[in-house]
């Protein structure tokens, strides 16, 4: 017993050694790790592009945006900045633009080769992208040209001029990019023109039938070589015009010359009238910082729609067959009610005929 005891006992002091010992590592790699992860949230990345005037921030222009000749040459500045903790490697190059299916403005990814605005875009060292190392706090105003080709097309080439600073973020690569708008419109034939390219809509009734949704969904097209967004406006109309719902307002962001973009609008409040009208009404409109391209353009489209007022229909059979029901269960009543007055009649006339043979 005693042998069995003291061999139970003596593994247990270096057990609880070891446990001191693995609770002391990890209290101090913890540590470790915290003032690791403190150092490293006190490193902040900030990189900034500004058009720039005289190596300045230009505070009258938030893109660049000019009005330029077929072969004309442009001189300006871009305004590098690094707001950030730590140093930062930056490479700057001029890029396309095009629209993302939701509308938004969009520059191609830096694997993607620019064949528009993107490659007239040069540097002071005769370079279409220039690599920059900055300090932290510092910033640096870079001199470049835009060579517009002498077969350039007339309208707007839109792109951007783009910082991008690569970081490696638990051993994957991120590319951080900043850019600001560059419009060039070119003079010649300039032509604002937008139009609704296709219309179509469907009715969704409801239990009240005066109170159902009307979808539309309509395609906008820039037809023209002009950067536009747009006003659109919803309305269902009946005959002869009448007004049945109120109308939507849908803001429509710039779209750039010769793109598309489809939306669905819903119009509530819609009666089912057996003859429906939707329709779309668009004006184009511009952006504060763009060049006015003159009048702008406006168009409309509608598209008829035949609504069976099922549920209508189901009210009026209803009180139809109510009516009906009553008028013959009141005729019945009134029928019974004769034949019992006849009855009656005839009874009150048999006694009468008996009681008088008897008397005789």
């Amino acid at each position: 017993m005693r042998l069995f005891t003291l061999s139970l006992l003596r593994p247990r002091r270096p057990l609880l050694l070891a446990f001191a010992a693995l609770v002391a590592f990890s209290v101090l790699a913890s540590s470790v790790v915290s003032d690791s992860v403190s150092a490293r949230a006190e490193d902040t990345a900030g990189i900034a592009g500004a058009p720039s005037d005289g190596g300045k921030i230009d505070q009258t222009r938030s893109r660049f945006s000019y009005q330029v000749e077929p072969g004309q040459v442009i001189q300006d500045e871009y305004l590098v900045s690094n707001s950030g903790s730590t140093a930062a490697e930056v490479s700057v190059y001029a890029t396309d633009a095009y629209n993302l299916d939701n509308g938004d403005y969009a520059l191609l990814e830096s694997n993607l080769t620019p064949v528009d605005v993107g490659t007239w875009v040069t540097f002071a060292d005769g370079s279409d992208r220039m690599e920059l190392s900055l300090a932290p706090g510092e910033s640096r105003s870079l001199p470049f040209t835009v060579n517009v080709p002498a077969d350039a097309s007339p309208g707007d080439h839109a792109g951007g001029m783009i910082i991008s600073s690569l970081t490696e973020s638990d051993q994957v690569k991120l590319d951080r990019r900043i850019a600001t708008r560059l419009y060039l419109r070119v003079k010649g034939d300039v032509t604002a023109l937008m139009t609704v390219s296709s219309i179509s809509a469907d009715y969704q009734p409801s239990i009240n039938p005066f109170a159902g949704t009307m979808n539309i969904t309509f395609t906008i097209t820039n037809s023209g070589n002009v950067s536009l967004g747009a006003n659109a406006v919803a309305l269902v109309k009946g005959l002869f015009g009448i007004p049945l719902s109120g109308t939507v307002r849908v803001d429509i962001p710039e779209m750039l010359p010769g793109t598309s973009r489809s939306m669905t609008v819903p119009v509530e409040g819609v009666g089912q009238w057996i003859f429906l009208n939707p329709s779309i009404s668009i004006i184009g409109t511009i952006d504060d910082d763009a060049i006015n391209p003159g009048p702008l353009p406006e168009a409309e489209r509608d598209v008829p729609l035949f609504v069976a007022p099922w549920a209508l229909l189901i009210i009026l059979a209803l009180a139809g067959g109510i009516y009906f029901f009553i008028r013959w269960r009141r005729k019945r009543d009134h029928e019974r009610a004769q034949a019992w007055l006849e009855f009656m009649d005839s009874e009150e006339k048999r006694r009468a005929s008996a009681e008088s043979v008897e008397a005789s």
